[in-house]
């Protein structure tokens, strides 16, 4: 008799794990908030995807996923996360749980700047965005470590008249996860020679330090915003300071 109930229980164990590895993703739409949708949702739950993704009316892309069980034991979501917007993308493995903790791995995005996806952004500047991060981590909208590097690539601002800004990078080296991180920004092209830092503040917001000087291919209109910095150098370099909070 115990044999049997012993079997019977493992059967029943062995059918709810299969059934829960095999969920379909369509069986729990419901729990999804009001301000998000999806046009298409397709796989299960662990290994799945939602087309036509629109959260609090922004629409986001695609995303798909491929999560992995374990970390449920210690209330986290882990695993392989894709989005995609026509030929642009941002994938990585990512960490979050319910505190508002959230790491990504092997991060990597390759996105136009959209102030609807990040409304910190002035609504008049435009271009391109390359990230290769090895590691960020966020606590409560709060970056308190990163590493890896970033590229902005034809920046332009608009307005009364088109400014173009050109290229640049910003490099987060390995740091003490307990400091405020910092990276080294710098111009590759364009009408601006740059060179400075950004540190990432605990308000959360930012400071950009630097030093800034027109290029050969600097329009006089652009020449002429940076003389309001001040007094150039003996290198023609004017000093710049920006901070901000999200």
């Amino acid at each position: 008799m115990k044999r049997a109930v012993w079997i019977t229980l493992l059967a029943i164990l062995a059918f709810a794990i299969i059934l829960i590895a095999r969920l379909p993703v369509r069986w729990v739409a419901g729990f999804i908030p009001k301000n998000v949708s999806c046009t298409e949702l397709a796989g299960t739950v662990w290994n799945g995807s939602c087309d036509g993704l629109v959260a609090q009316n922004i629409q986001v892309g695609n995303v798909s996923w491929d999560l992995r069980a374990m970390p449920l034991l210690s209330g986290k979501v882990a695993g392989h996360v894709q989005l995609l917007r026509g030929t642009n993308f941002a994938r990585g493995d990512i960490e979050a749980s319910s505190n508002g903790s959230f790491t990504a791995r092997n991060l990597q995005v390759d996105m136009p700047l959209d102030p609807t996806l990040m409304p910190q952004l002035p609504r008049n500047l435009s271009g391109n965005v390359k990230a290769n991060l090895q590691t960020i981590h966020v606590e409560k909208n709060t970056i308190l470590s990163v590493q890896g590097q970033l590229e902005a690539r034809d920046l332009v601002q608009s307005g009364n008249q088109r400014l173009v800004l050109g290229d640049y990078s910003l490099t987060f080296p390995p740091a003490d996860p307990s400091t405020e991180p910092v990276g080294q920004l710098r111009s590759l092209s364009g009408p601006l020679n740059v060179e400075g830092t950004l540190k990432l503040t605990r308000e959360p917001g930012f400071v950009v330090e630097g030093l800034v000087a027109p290029g050969p291919d600097a329009s006089p209109q652009l020449v002429k915003e940076l003389s309001y910095l001040g007094a150039p150098d003996a290198q023609g370099r004017r000093p710049f300071s920006v901070a901000a909070t999200f």
